[in-house]
Formats: C-alpha cells, structure tokens, sequence
C-alpha cells in the first residue's frame, strides 16, 4: 500500500495555515503601503502643537542669535531670515535686490527693500553690521543747504511783449492781448497795482508777473480838473463810466467845487475801493 504525498498531519496542517496567513498579512501591507503614493491626494494633519513648539524654539533662537552675533543683513539666508521673523515675500525681495548688484546700507534701506514691519525692524536691526566703508559711503557730513538767490531784474511793465507777458505761469494768450489792451486804454501803467484791475488776472498770477515787470518808467498823462470836466471828458478815463461821470457832475452842481479829491467818495455810486487809481488821472 503506497502513502500519498499529500497528506498531512494535524501539526503540519496547523503550521501551512500560519504561514500563509503571515503571506497573507505581509502581501496586504505591501500593497498598503505601495499604492498610497499613487492612489488620490495624501492627506496630512498639521500637529498644532508640534508647530507651536518650533516656533516658541525659533523665538528662543532669534533672542539668543541677536545677542550674541551681530550680521551683515545683506546675506541672509532662508533659515536666517526664518529665524529672525521676516515671511518668504520679504526675503524674496531681498533676493531679488541683491541680484541686481545692490546692496543695503542701512537699516532704512532694509525696510525699504524688504517692506518688513516697523516693530520686526526695531528688534533686529541694532544687530546689523555693515561694513566700514560702506558706512564711510553712506554718511555724509551735514552741511546746510543754501540755495543761491536768482536775481531776477524787472522789465519795465509798459513795455513788455505779449510773448513775455506768456512766459509768466498763469498767462495765456488771451490774457496777455487783455494787458496790453488794457494798458493801452489807460495810456500806460501809473502804478504796478493797476494790474490787478486786468479783468479775468488771479491775484498769484499777478504776483508772479510783477516780479519779472515793473513800472519802471510813468508815462505822461494829462490830468483832468475835476472841477471844470464835462460828463463827456470824464467818462473818458478807463475807471469811470458815463453813468458815474453824470453823478459826478450832478455833485459838484449841486453842492459846489471839489476842495479834495477824496471827497469824490460823497458821490452816490462812486467806486471807492478804487479812489487811490482814479485820483492818478484828475487833478483840482
């Protein structure tokens, strides 16, 4: 009678069955494990408390590195910049700068180039060390800056051009035919003030005209007797319209010759914010 070869004890049964379950367990952690990187998007936990402490470390880091080792901010590294607190914007501007060629030199240059807070700088920027002749480079003594007065010499406002009348900011060219007409109505300025009666002129554009013109020379006029003149003769003058100058004969009519000429203010519609420019023309 021949034993088959297939035919086992209860022992041997037992130990095939352990074997290929530890097959078994080997190959479903194997293909665990081998198919985790490519099977969708792995998910990671961040350990709050793990971060917490690296950064209480890198604090601890930052205030003993800044006591004892003073650096030249120029050269900072990702790990250096990470310990002292500046974010990957700030050190990437940095780097950005110092592949130009560029350098810091100063702690201002430093805000300036990386954009870092106001209380990120006061903490480390009394451990920056800049080299010697770069400080030489940046200091400069303080001498007081004296500008040099340019002397402007008037030209004479009864004479200037409409071309030079535009080269006052402020003055067009519609604005310079309004000087010269009015200039030309009063036969000349008396007196630099009358510019200011140029209709349409701002009063800081007349400023700015009459530092580059002046009266220089006074034209001659024939001054009226305001106490003989007719309507028609002082309606003539540029300040005083016939209406005025009606007014101005009905006053003297009824009440006698002027003894002043500050007393034309008496006259019902007088101007007599304009009485200093009026006077220049008439005479008693």
């Amino acid at each position: 009678m021949r034993l088959s070869h297939f035919k086992f004890n209860k022992q041997e049964r037992s130990g095939i069955f352990f074997l290929l379950l530890l097959v078994a367990l080997l190959q479903g952690v194997y293909f665990f494990v081998k198919s985790k990187p490519f099977g969708g998007s792995p998910k990671f936990n961040e350990d709050v408390l793990a971060l917490a402490q690296l950064d209480s470390l890198r604090n601890v880091v930052l205030s003993d590195s800044l006591r004892l080792l003073p650096f030249n901010p120029n050269y900072i590294s990702d790990y250096k910049g990470y310990v002292l607190g500046l974010s990957t914007d700030e050190l990437d501007r940095l780097f950005a700068f110092r592949k130009q060629g560029k350098y810091v030199n100063s702690a201002e240059d430093f805000q300036e180039v990386t954009q870092i807070s106001d209380s990120l700088l006061e903490a480390i920027s009394p451990y920056f060390k800049f080299p010697e002749w770069r400080q030489r480079e940046t200091i400069k003594p303080s001498v007081p800056f004296i500008p040099k007065e340019k002397v402007v010499v008037p030209k004479d406002l009864n004479l200037a051009t409409k071309e030079e009348l535009m080269r006052v900011n402020g003055i067009g060219e519609k604005l310079s035919d309004r000087i010269i007409n009015f200039r030309d109505k009063l036969g000349g300025f008396l007196v630099n003030e009358q510019l200011y009666d140029v209709y349409g002129l701002d009063p800081d554009v007349v400023k700015r005209a009459l530092a580059r013109f002046q009266v220089l020379h006074q034209p001659n006029i024939t001054k009226i007797n305001i106490n003989i003149a007719s309507i028609q003769e002082l309606s003539a003058l540029l300040y005083i319209n016939r209406d005025l100058a009606r007014e101005i004969v009905s006053h003297r009519e009824a009440n006698g010759a002027f003894s002043a000429l500050d007393e034309l203010v008496n006259v019902k519609t007088f101007p007599k914010e304009r009485i200093d420019r009026i006077k220049l023309y008439l005479t008693l």
